[in-house]
């Protein structure tokens, strides 16, 4: 008789599987490095990111600045490596907070259905009517700019994704033999969802979560760009694409570096989720 796979080697399954996938591979190699550099960017013996240097405005790709310097003389390197730990900072939280709200909201509405699930479904139809960007720029207005401001307002953007994908597991895992038979043995409602249901849903709520990392950091550049999110003389990669836009003729370097920092990196979390999305459906074969 065949054994029922358990999760370590479901577990060990789902790595061959992403571990097959090159583009997958390659983005979280991308990832780890991103992370690995901004770890270590106060120790590589970089310039500091919030030094002046009047002497040094605008000056392009050198020996002594490897990516140049900026409109107050500030070097470029040191200011994406330590921008890089700003973006990935909010980027986290802001998925973390989108993450536990909306997967409690869908889990109840999903659950116990009704009323509490017909304001669950109005709800997320209103906020998915807004794009993100300006859902987060409405959020922002509320708040207030700053670091702050940008976690909660990208978190915010992205409760709906998760409640919606929620409350879909939900619907189709509550009416199954194994949450019929704990509710006949009289496990509480929280209980089912907590170790019966949640546990279903997670597969898919990490490829979000993943995938919606990307666009987080695409939010959080833009209000900075707008002048709603990071505040100078603080590095983040969407403040010095705006700060650089007034030099772009004379000075390209100072908006391409950051530029192509956000593009790598919402690629590299692409390519990831895709690959997790891969790897975790049941459907693909070995």
């Amino acid at each position: 008789m065949n054994k029922r796979p358990n999760k370590k080697s479901q577990f060990v399954v789902t790595c061959r599987r992403l571990m097959r996938n090159k583009l997958a591979v390659s983005g979280l190699i991308i990832i780890l490095i991103i992370v690995l550099l901004a770890i270590l960017a106060p120790y590589l013996g970089l310039r500091d990111p919030l030094k002046q240097n009047f002497r040094l405005i605008n000056k392009g790709m050198s020996t002594e600045h490897l990516f140049g310097t900026d409109q107050m003389g500030r070097d470029i390197l040191s200011r994406v490596l330590h921008g890089a730990k700003v973006t990935l900072g909010i980027s986290s939280l802001a998925v973390l907070i989108g993450f536990s709200i909306g997967t409690l909201i869908g889990m109840i509405g999903g659950y116990y259905g009704r009323k509490i699930d017909v304001i669950v479904v109005y709800l997320t139809d209103v906020l998915l009517a807004f794009p993100g960007l300006l859902l987060a720029i409405a959020v922002v207005a509320a708040i207030g700019p700053g670091i702050t401001g940008v976690i909660v307002a990208s978190g915010f953007s992205s409760i709906p994704q998760f409640i919606r994908i929620t409350r879909g597991i939900v619907l189709s895992e509550k009416e199954k033999d194994y949450v019929i038979a704990a509710r006949a043995i009289g496990e509480t409602s929280s209980a089912i969802m907590g170790r019966c249901i949640l546990p279903n849903c997670i597969p898919s709520l990490v490829v979000l979560l993943t995938m919606r990392m990307g666009v987080i950091i695409l939010i959080a550049a833009g209000l900075s760009f707008l002048g709603l999110g990071v505040q100078p003389p603080l590095p983040e990669w969407g403040a010095m694409l705006s700060e650089g836009r007034e030099y772009f003729v004379t000075a390209p370097h100072i908006s391409i570096f950051p530029g192509i920092a956000i593009m790598i990196l919402v690629l590299a979390f692409n390519l990831l989720g895709d690959g997790l999305r891969d790897a975790l459906d049941p459907r693909m074969k070995l």
